[in-house]
């Protein structure tokens, strides 16, 4: 299984994940990998790390997804691996409950979001998205 990090999908991922056909409630696992210094693109606050700016986006998406009725459910650093290699683990992992994907794309393109997403930008090396749904739903 070949594992790549990527921190912005690309078209034709936008368009099979929104555009699958599926709806109702589902929670995004957010598998997150932090930049040793933040970059951000006018290369103001070198001197943070990918974590710090990372936080920031994190505490403030937390109105934006309230906005659209989802949550988050958990966060929390990754300490250990138990079953399973990967060549390096990631900093962290994140739950996310949207009610719908058009509350996601609701979110994702509301100016709110899009004023924070800098720091997600600067502090994420890559990350994994996996969409998932209750089962029996």
């Amino acid at each position: 299984m070949e594992v790549v990090n990527a921190v912005t999908p690309g078209p034709e991922q936008i368009a099979a994940f929104f555009g699958s056909g599926e709806d109702g409630p589902f929670v995004m696992i957010n598998l997150l990998k932090f930049k040793p210094h933040a970059t951000y693109a006018d290369g103001s606050e070198p001197e943070l790390s990918g974590r710090e700016a990372y936080a920031r986006y994190g505490a403030a998406v937390q109105a934006c997804l309230a906005a659209v009725g989802g949550r988050q459910v958990y966060a929390g650093a990754v300490t250990g691996l138990m079953i399973g290699e990967v060549g390096e683990l990631w900093d962290m992992a994140a739950l996310v409950e949207y009610p719908s994907l058009a509350a996601m794309m609701r979110m994702i393109q509301s100016p709110e979001y899009q004023a924070i997403e800098k720091h997600r930008h600067a502090g994420l090396a890559g990350q994994l998205n996996i969409r998932t749904k209750q089962m029996g739903r």
